[in-house]
């Protein structure tokens, strides 16, 4: 298997809390980068690039290190990349 590489969007970010308010996980969900509006015919957005290969891609993660609470944003990209293990 080749390596692969997607660009995704943070679609959401659902918060778990304890009774007194403390964050106990995060689910962050991922959805292939697209938009609505027509891409540059000259391929110039980096986004086009993606959405032509991989058109639809969804990726859920579930999250407990608190190190990493509050680090996602709706709306912010990323890279993954995918090779064997």
């Amino acid at each position: 298997m080749s390596n692969m590489r997607a660009k995704m969007r943070v679609s959401n970010v659902e918060t778990f809390r304890n009774p007194d308010g403390s964050t106990t996980g995060e689910k962050l969900t991922f959805h292939a980068v697209a938009k609505s509006e027509a891409y540059p015919a000259d391929g110039s957005d980096d986004d086009n690039t993606f959405a032509r290969y991989s058109p639809s891609a969804e990726l859920s993660i579930h999250i407990a290190n608190p190190s990493l609470f509050g680090g996602f944003e709706v709306g912010q990209k990323y890279y993954v990349d995918f090779s064997p293990a």
